[in-house]
């Protein structure tokens, strides 16, 4: 039931010491405040770092060679290891209950690639259908390479968006043929990439791209994407797993010293993954412990406060238990107000909070700091325990409040 005298008797206490109640409802408030920034930026982190592993699957294990840095049963060191189509078929036979999505890569760097008037230079790659779920390339138009392409060494190109804006302009390229080294390649598609880094890419058959580049049956990468389970934890040890024995068949098939690191290179970004994610776990438990660090030093400040209130009202506590006053009456007012000052202090505190993220957040570029944001639901429940702890501050003054005998109250200066 409302108390409008019990209400107006809160304000008369709290305005007789108004620096006091300010700098104590500041203390709460800057603590709110404080925490709902460092959660939003905490979860601004988590963002960044999710976008950037946006770009490609993040369960993704790529192999690529290098040269050799040690002699190994005969073979002297410096020789260049080449992957090959039979490599990647062996791997993928071995690994295939375990694997999601793969793909073998050959690719050209700086290809010219013409359309009527317009020419630019852009990676084009030989891939699989597959491909494109790796990579993560979203077809905005058209169609992606299909098995059909690789089957009969069709001359079709799945281009990036940069390369359409550059040779197309604002012409439909499906269906439109282009030029690579002088070879006439059908637009089928046009992809964009999440990440945008892949853009500048042109994919064609793999078969193509060995036959009409002499390339034979030499890969350049070979790629896997492993089954994800519910648990992430396991699927990082499987994917480790996997990774390591992929590793250990290509050096046992290429003759390399199991302890050369330079010339069969398998990275695995799930372990990649799994150690930013625990980074960023690491980081958000830092500015939880700090955010709550400054919250209590809030709270220590209201019972504070209210310690000071119950002693400078000794004399009236003394009166109304004199007059008949029941020890919940007084408890009672002793703790509405703890939880007034708390309630308005952190309910300040979190508007601010979340308008200041609301203004700044869509200002920050950056690619590892992304819309830094807090759950509404989150903070109103942070607001809720604060008020709970601030009850808590508050009891152990109305406790005492309660312990005071009229007759000792009553000689009280």
């Amino acid at each position: 039931m409302f108390d409008l005298e019990r209400w107006q008797e809160i304000f008369e206490t709290l305005k007789k010491n108004n620096l006091r109640t300010f700098l104590t409802g500041l203390s709460v408030a800057s603590g709110i405040f404080i925490l709902v920034i460092l959660l939003g930026f905490s979860k601004g982190i988590e963002n960044g770092v999710k976008s950037e592993f946006q770009r490609d699957a993040t369960n993704t294990i790529t192999v690529w060679t290098g040269v050799t840095s040690k002699e190994y049963k005969g073979n002297n060191p410096g020789r260049y290891i080449q992957l090959k189509n039979d490599d990647f078929n062996l791997i993928s036979k071995k690994y295939n209950d375990y694997i999601e999505y793969k793909a073998p890569l050959y690719q050209r760097w700086g290809s010219t690639i013409t359309y009527k008037n317009e020419t630019g230079n852009y990676n084009v790659r030989g891939a699989v259908p597959d491909y494109q779920f790796i990579e993560n390339a979203d077809i905005s138009n058209g169609r992606f390479l299909n098995q059909s392409d690789i089957d009969e060494f069709k001359k079709v190109i799945v281009i990036g968006n940069n390369i359409k804006k550059d040779l197309f302009k604002d012409e439909d390229p499906i269906d439109k043929n282009v030029l690579i080294f002088g070879i006439n390649f059908k637009v089928v598609g046009v992809f964009y990439d999440p990440g945008g880094w892949e853009e500048n890419i042109g994919y064609i058959p793999i078969t193509t791209a060995q036959r009409v580049f002499n390339a034979g049956g030499n890969i350049r990468n070979m790629l896997f994407t492993t089954k994800m389970s519910e648990n992430f934890n396991e699927s990082v040890i499987l994917s480790s797993n996997i990774a390591k024995g992929i590793e250990d068949d290509l050096k046992l098939m290429h003759s390399v010293a199991p302890d050369d690191t330079s010339a069969i290179r398998v990275n695995n970004t799930l372990e990649d993954a799994a150690k930013i994610y625990a980074l960023v776990d690491t980081i958000a438990a830092v500015f939880w412990f700090v955010g709550i660090g400054t919250i209590i030093a809030g709270i220590v400040g209201v019972g504070n406060i209210m310690l000071i209130i119950v002693k400078e009202r000794t004399k009236e506590i003394g009166i109304r238990k004199a007059l008949g006053a029941l020890p919940s009456s007084i408890i009672g007012m002793i703790l509405q107000e703890a939880i007034f000052v708390t309630m308005f202090a952190g309910l300040f505190g979190l508007i601010a909070g979340l308008g200041l993220l609301e203004l700044i957040g869509p200002q920050i570029q950056n690619d590892y700091l992304k819309y830094p944001q807090v759950n509404f639901n989150v903070a109103l429940t942070t607001v809720f325990l604060l008020v709970f702890a601030g009850t808590l501050a508050g009891f152990i003054p109305a406790f005492r409040a309660v312990k005071i005998k009229p007759i000792e109250a009553l000689r009280d200066e």
